[in-house]
């Protein structure tokens, strides 16, 4: 999709690497890891790689899915947060590096999950854990599927894909999705996984304790594998914790510096925004929506299309469980809430790719009167650009529902804005060019993707927007199995195996923009 082959260069543009390097300071957060320890793993695991002797595009593949190792960590976040009851945020960091095929170190990641609620709830939080067996595969499964997905919508190939959909993979076939065993996971998949667990280790005993402890994984990663790796893991550890970990991975990409062809930057900035809207079922279609209503108001500005497609990429670092709170937010989760537009801006500016969209993506809750977040800029610091995303976000989102809303009506929406506009929070000409802009007609397509007929493109939506089968059968007043049918055909034809990825490929097809 524009970005050149492995060791080659493209079209002159920005670097790949850039991206993904970027955002793992993102999905570092959404997992509960040290920041910057995707980049560090990325490190190890190219140098363990180059130690083993792997020819140069097996390098390749390595450093680009140690950096996009956790791509689809957005992809069940709701769902672990209302299965637990906590924030995923505090489970994860355990749950990666705990082998539960040994009893101790299951006992000990249950004490320390057990910890991190109140005593009342800690005996219904180990209950869940230890009867999730069936749920956890497929959640995994729906993990590792998204990160291929988008992996490929990068333009990244098969060797990088593949790595991504065995991440969870066991040697002794113990693992998922698939059960694979041996030599049927992929060596790039198997230095991936033992890198990331190698630095989260490392951040929890030291280096010297991690690398004994991996040495007994032989049955997670392979017994030849962990026993090289035993014999340097901490010279490499320690290489990797030196200098700023951004520019030393970036520093170390293999082989000539893959590149975008600028004609994809939409292609991947939508990738992105689907990736950020997938965290919460309340929120997918929501950057693709607002984009829609900025190209068709300012039309021909790529740099605000593709910012709009980015405006809420910052949301993949706040939990999930704040995104779908029903009630109030405390005054934490509100800050949470309001940096959102920080991490997107912070990680932007470290991508030549989307470094001239990153001051927009900061500025789209700010308000003219400097009541917004979250620098509290007023209507001097705000372009004509800012002001336009500002109003499109504002209408998309009064017109989506939220866990402790429904949807505004169209009508209403606009009077709410223009409310804003004659208090002086929103401008007043871009609340006008927003609204213009919804108000044109949407055209139904000739066709629908994918083959879809009408009634399953109805069932994807709802799909998409977190509804069981059964809330599918209620919705759409049809009988369970039917709705189960039309699952099932949605799937065959989208090619996705789980709901997240069902949802990915109707964000990509813009399906439930304005719905």
């Amino acid at each position: 999709m524009g970005a050149s082959g492995p060791g080659a260069v493209s079209t002159p543009g920005p670097r790949l690497a850039e991206v993904p390097a970027a955002v793992s300071l993102l999905t570092d957060a959404a997992m509960g890891a040290e920041p910057g320890d995707a980049l560090r793993a990325c490190r190890v695991a190219l140098g363990f790689a180059q130690e083993l002797g792997l020819p140069e595009p097996q390098t390749v593949d390595v450093y680009y899915a140690s950096l996009l190792r956790h791509i689809g960590c957005t992809a069940t976040a709701g769902d672990e947060a209302a299965r637990f009851g906590v924030a995923e945020t505090e489970l994860r960091p355990l749950l990666t590096v705990t082998d539960p095929a040994r009893p101790t170190e299951l006992l000990s990641c249950l004490r320390h999950a057990a910890a991190s609620v109140p005593p009342g709830r800690r005996a219904a939080l180990v209950l869940r854990l230890v009867t999730s067996g069936g749920w956890a595969t497929a959640a995994q499964g729906a993990t590792c599927e998204v990160a291929a997905t988008l992996a490929g919508r990068l333009g990244l190939g098969p060797g990088v894909r593949e790595a991504l959909l065995q991440q969870y993979e066991r040697w002794d076939g113990r693992g998922n999705p698939r059960g694979l065993t041996g030599e049927q996971i992929g060596l790039t998949a198997r230095i991936c996984s033992l890198a990331a667990q190698a630095v989260q280790l490392t951040a929890m005993l030291g280096p010297q304790a991690a690398v004994t402890l991996l040495r007994r994984r032989g049955a997670w990663l392979g017994p030849e594998l962990v026993h090289r790796f035993g014999q340097s893991g901490e010279e490499l550890l320690a290489s990797a914790s030196e200098g700023d970990p951004c520019g030393e991975a970036l520093a170390a990409e293999p082989g000539l510096h893959r590149l975008i062809d600028p004609a994809a930057l939409p292609d991947v900035a939508g990738a992105l925004g689907d990736l950020a809207d997938l965290k919460s079922a309340w929120l997918r279609g929501h950057s693709r929506g607002v984009a829609a209503l900025v190209q068709h108001a300012l039309p021909g500005d790529e740099t605000v299309a593709l910012a709009a497609l980015l405006h809420d990429l910052g949301r993949i670092a706040v939990p999930a469980r704040i995104w779908d709170r029903p009630g109030p937010l405390t005054e934490l989760e509100r800050e949470a809430v309001e940096l959102h537009a920080y991490h997107g801006e912070r990680v932007l500016r470290r991508c030549a790719a989307f470094a001239a969209c990153a001051p927009l993506v900061g500025r789209h809750h700010e308000r003219l009167d400097g009541s917004g977040y979250h620098r509290q800029l007023s209507a001097a610091d705000l372009s004509p650009e800012a002001r336009l995303l500002a109003a499109a976000d504002s209408f998309c989102a009064l017109t989506e529902a939220r866990p402790h809303r429904p949807p505004c009506l169209p009508a209403e929406a606009a009077g709410l804005l223009h409310s804003e506009a004659r208090a002086g929070r929103l401008d007043a000409s871009a609340v006008d060019a927003v609204l213009a802009a919804a108000g044109q007609q949407r055209r139904r397509p000739p066709s629908w993707p994918a083959g879809l007929s009408e009634r399953e493109v109805e069932v994807l939506r709802l799909l998409a927007r977190g509804c069981s089968n059964r809330d599918i059968a209620t919705r759409l007043v049809i009988s369970v199995r039917t709705a189960e049918h039309h699952v099932e055909h949605v799937y065959a034809k989208t090619g996705a195996r789980s709901r997240p990825a069902a949802a990915l490929f109707a964000m990509e097809q813009g399906l439930l923009v304005g719905r």
